[in-house]
C-alpha cells in the first residue's frame, strides 16, 4: 500500500471522462487503461498453448505502467489454447501405456488425438492461465484477479451493477483485473445487428469485450494487440496495402478488410467496429502488433508515452494534411520539379532571394515574436538564442547566397558525368538525378529553412521541412514564401513544413517515403535522429569539436587572428574552436601571453587539458573531457610536443570536422593537411570557413563528416545521385557470349563540358 502511494503521484489525476484523446501525445495523462490481448499475440503458432515470453513481456509493461500509478486492466484470450494443450497431453497419457512406452517418437507424434471442444478447453485451462498471469504478476509485487464475464452480466442491470462495482473496488485496491469472456458455458457466436448505439453491444469475442468494459468503466485507453501492425486501408500483405496511422469515424469505406486471424473467432472488422463503439462511448482506441519480437518489448508503454505506433482512432480530424500525405504530395510535386528546365528552377531561387529582401519587415517581425517567447519562456541556452536571431544583415547575406547558387544550379540535374561506348550501337551514360525526398531537422536556425529550400530546388529534390518550435513564426513565413517562389513554375507542394505533432522519432521510422535525413542542430540532436532512423541514411555530424594547432614556427599576428576569429566570430556554430593545441616551444613566450591575453580580454573561460594544467601553479579550471563541445566563450588549451602529437590528439579526441594548423613552415604545414583525417583541413586560415557559403557553393544543408557520399560542407552536389542510362538497338546479352556475333568495346567517349542528358 506504502508504493501504491508513493507510485500514483507519478500520473497526473484522472482527466473527466466523456471525451477522447484529439492526439497521441496525449495519451501520457491516460490513467486508466485496458490491454486487450488476442488469441494471435497469446498462443503460440501451433495453437496448442501460449506464446510464454511474449505474455512475460506484456505483463512487464503492464506491470511497470500499474506501478506509476496508473490503474490497468487486462482482457485476455488464452483459455483455450491453453486447455487444449493440457487436454491433449492428458489424452496422450491415458492411451495405451505399451504404445506409449515402446513406440518411437515419430509414431508418438502421429497419435489420434480428437478434435477438442472449445468450451471444454477452456474450462481446462481457465485456472492454469491464471495462476501463470498470477505468478508473473508476483515478480512485480502485483496482485492479479480473475473475472469471468458473459453477456447477461452486462445485459442484466443487477449483474453490470455488481460487476462495475467489484472492478473498481479491485482498482482501488491497486489490483489487475484479468477479464475473459466465460467460453466454458457461452454458445458459439452468431451474427448479429449491433454496435448501432453507446447501450448497446454484444459480447461476441474479446473485441467486444473489451470495447463494452471500457465504456462500462470510463476507461481513458484502449490498447488492442492483434498480430498486424494496425488497421490498413487493405488486407496486409496486398500490394499498395498502406498503414492508416490515424482513423476517423465515417472511414469504414474506404477500408478492405481481410480475413481474421490464424485464432480468434473475430478479425480486423470486428475490431474496428469494437474500436469506434468505445470511440463513441469516450475511450481512445489504438490497435497494434503485439506479436512482433521488434516491438513486443515495449509496444505498450511506447503508445502510452504517445509514439506513433499501430492505428490511433480520434474523432479529431486535423485541419491539415498528415505527414504521410505531405510526403506524398512533396514526393509527386517533386519529380515535377526535377523535369524543369535548369533556367526554370534557377528563376524559382532568384524569386525566393527577392522575396527575402522584399518581405523583411514581416520576416523579422515574426522572428521578434518567436525570440520574445523565448527569453520570456527562459528554455533555450544563449548560444541557442544567438542562433534563432535573424537580422537585416542576415538576409541579405542570405539572399547573396541564393543568387550565387541559381547560377550554379544550372549545372547540377541531369548533367552527363561519363559515357562509354559498350558496344557498336550500344551506349551508356551517368548521369546526375535528385536524391528523393529529404527530410531536414533543425533546430532554432530558421535561416536554415530557405538554405535548404534553395538547395532542394537546384537539385531537384522534393524536401520535408521539421523546424523547432522555437522558430514557428519565422518558420512558417519563410516557408510562405518558398511556396510562393515554387508556385511561378506550378511546384509550390515540392517543399512541406511539418507543422503537425508529429515527433522526431516517428518521423525517422518513415523508411519507405523519406530517402535521405539531414539533422541540422546540436549535437544532442544529430545522435538522438541517428540513433532513431531505421533503414533510412543520415547525413551529418553529431559533434564539432574544432582543433587549431599553433606550431612553433607560427606567426605571432596569424596566430592571435585566426584563434580570435576561430572562437570568438561565432561560438555557437559548429565550425568554431573548441580546442587550442599549442606547441610546448611556445609556453611562456611572448606568442604564448598575447594569446592568453586576447581571450581573456574576449571573455572566452579557459579550461585547462592535462598537459597545460601541470605546467601551471594556478592553473585555470581543469577539463572534464578533452571531447567537449562548449558552444560559447569557452575553450580548452593543451600542449603537445609536436606536430604529430597535435595530429595523433585531433585523430583521438576530435570529430572529424575542421582543424587548423597555423605555421610558417611549408613542410609541417603540408604533413599535417595529408595526415589529418577530417573532413575540412586547413593552413593558416580561421576554422570558420567551413561553411558552403564561403566556399562558393552558395549554401549547405549541413557539414558531413561521413566516410561515403558528401563530406564537409554539403551544397548542391552533395544533394545529387546518379543513374545510368543505356541506349541499344535489340542487344542481348546472348549477342556478347563465346557463340555471339559482338564483341565489348568498352570505349570513353569524351564528355563535353556543360553536356546535359
Amino acid at each position: 500500500w506504502l508504493a501504491f502511494q508513493v507510485s500514483i503521484s507519478l500520473v497526473s489525476l484522472p482527466r473527466p471522462h466523456g471525451k477522447s484523446f484529439a492526439h497521441r501525445s496525449e495519451l501520457k495523462q491516460a490513467k486508466r487503461i485496458v490491454v486487450k490481448l488476442g488469441s494471435a499475440v497469446v498462443t503460440r503458432g501451433d495453437e496448442c498453448g501460449l506464446a510464454l515470453g511474449r505474455l512475460a513481456s506484456i505483463v512487464e509493461q503492464v506491470a511497470m505502467l500499474q506501478n506509476q500509478g496508473r490503474e490497468m486492466m487486462i482482457v485476455t484470450s488464452g483459455a483455450v489454447a491453453f486447455g487444449k494443450q493440457r487436454l491433449r497431453h492428458e489424452i496422450l497419457l491415458s492411451q495405451s501405456v505399451r504404445q506409449a512406452l515402446h513406440s518411437g517418437q515419430n509414431q508418438l507424434k502421429d497419435m489420434s488425438v480428437p478434435v477438442l471442444e472449445a468450451r471444454a478447453c477452456a474450462a481446462a485451462g481457465q485456472s492454469g492461465l491464471m495462476a501463470l498471469y498470477e505468478a508473473m504478476f508476483t515478480q512485480y509485487s502485483i496482485c492479479t484477479a480473475q473475472i469471468l464475464v458473459t453477456n447477461l452480466d452486462f445485459h442484466d442491470e443487477q449483474k453490470r451493477r455488481n460487476l462495475n462495482s467489484t472492478l473498481h473496488e479491485l482498482l482501488r485496491m491497486n489490483i489487475v483485473p484479468i477479464i475473459n469472456t466465460n467460453d466454458a458455458v457461452v454458445p458459439p457466436p452468431v451474427p448479429n445487428s449491433d454496435l448501432q448505439g453507446v447501450n448497446v453491444i454484444s459480447i461476441k469475442d474479446n473485441d467486444s469485450l473489451a470495447a463494452r468494459l471500457a465504456v462500462e468503466m470510463k476507461v481513458d485507453l484502449l490498447i488492442a494487440l492483434s498480430d498486424v501492425q494496425g488497421l490498413y486501408d487493405s488486407p496486409p500483405g496486398t500490394d499498395d496495402a498502406k498503414l492508416i496511422d490515424i482513423f476517423y469515424p465515417g472511414d469504414q469505406q474506404s477500408i478492405t478488410y481481410g480475413t481474421k486471424s490464424r485464432v480468434g473467432i473475430g478479425g480486423m472488422e470486428a475490431k474496428v467496429k469494437a474500436a469506434l463503439w468505445a470511440l463513441q462511448g469516450g475511450t481512445s482506441v489504438i490497435i497494434a502488433n503485439g506479436t512482433d519480437p521488434k516491438v513486443t518489448g515495449h509496444v505498450i508503454t511506447d503508445i502510452v508515452e504517445g509514439k506513433k505506433v499501430g492505428t490511433f482512432f480520434s474523432e479529431v480530424k486535423p485541419a491539415g494534411p498528415t505527414v504521410e500525405q505531405q510526403t506524398e504530395m512533396a514526393r509527386h510535386a517533386g519529380r515535377t520539379l526535377a523535369s524543369l528546365l535548369p533556367e526554370q528552377r534557377a528563376e524559382i531561387i532568384c524569386c525566393l532571394a527577392e522575396l527575402l529582401i522584399e518581405k523583411k519587415e514581416e520576416i523579422l517581425n515574426a522572428n521578434k515574436k518567436d525570440m520574445e517567447l523565448a527569453t520570456t519562456l527562459g528554455r533555450l541556452s544563449q548560444p541557442l538564442i544567438n542562433r534563432l536571431s535573424l537580422s537585416t544583415a542576415k538576409l541579405n547575406s542570405l539572399a547573396i547566397g541564393l543568387r550565387q547558387l541559381a547560377v550554379s544550379s544550372r549545372n547540377s540535374v541531369g548533367r552527363v558525368l561519363r559515357r562509354t561506348r559498350v558496344a557498336n550501337n550500344l551506349e551508356l551514360e551517368q548521369i546526375t538525378v535528385p536524391i528523393g525526398v529529404l527530410l531536414v531537422i533543425f533546430e532554432s536556425r530558421p535561416d536554415c529553412l530557405p538554405q535548404v529550400s534553395a538547395l532542394a530546388i537546384a537539385s531537384g529534390n522534393a524536401l520535408l521541412l521539421k523546424g523547432g518550435k522555437e522558430a514557428s513564426n519565422t518558420n512558417k513565413i519563410l516557408h510562405q514564401l518558398t511556396q510562393e517562389a515554387l508556385s511561378i513554375h506550378g511546384v509550390a507542394d515540392a517543399i512541406q513544413l511539418v507543422s503537425t505533432r508529429e515527433e522526431v522519432e516517428d518521423l525517422c521510422r518513415l523508411d519507405k517515403m523519406i530517402d535521405l535525413i539531414i539533422p541540422r542542430g546540436s549535437s544532442q540532436l544529430v545522435r538522438e535522429i541517428q540513433r532513431a532512423a531505421k533503414g533510412i541514411p543520415v547525413l551529418g555530424h553529431s559533434e564539432g569539436i574544432c582543433h587549431v594547432y599553433i606550431d612553433s614556427d607560427a606567426s605571432i599576428d596569424k596566430a592571435l587572428d585566426i584563434v580570435k576569429d576561430s572562437k570568438c566570430d561565432y561560438p555557437a556554430a559548429c565550425n568554431a574552436m573548441e580546442t587550442l593545441l599549442i606547441h610546448r616551444d611556445l609556453l611562456r613566450t611572448p606568442v604564448f601571453d598575447q594569446i592568453i591575453d586576447m581571450l581573456r580580454t574576449e571573455q572566452v573561460k579557459i579550461h585547462a587539458g592535462p598537459r597545460f594544467a601541470s605546467y601551471l601553479t594556478f592553473s585555470p579550471s581543469e577539463v572534464k573531457s578533452l571531447r567537449t563541445e562548449y558552444g560559447d566563450l569557452e575553450c580548452c588549451i593543451e600542449v603537445v610536443d609536436s606536430m604529430q602529437e597535435a595530429v595523433d590528439h585531433i585523430h583521438k579526441y576530435g570529430s572529424s570536422h575542421t582543424d587548423v594548423i597555423v605555421t610558417e613552415n611549408e613542410e609541417t604545414a603540408e604533413q599535417f593537411l595529408q595526415q589529418v583525417d577530417s573532413a575540412c583541413v586547413f593552413w593558416n586560415s580561421s576554422s570558420r570557413f567551413a561553411d558552403g557559403y564561403r566556399f562558393g557553393l552558395g549554401a549547405e544543408v549541413g557539414i558531413s563528416t561521413a566516410r561515403i557520399h558528401a563530406r564537409g560542407p554539403v551544397g548542391l552536389e552533395g544533394l545529387l545521385t546518379t543513374k545510368w542510362v543505356l541506349r541499344g538497338e535489340g542487344h542481348t546479352v546472348a549477342d556478347f557470349s563465346e557463340q555471339g556475333s559482338m564483341k565489348y568495346l568498352h570505349e570513353n567517349i569524351p564528355v563535353p563540358q556543360g553536356s546535359f542528358n
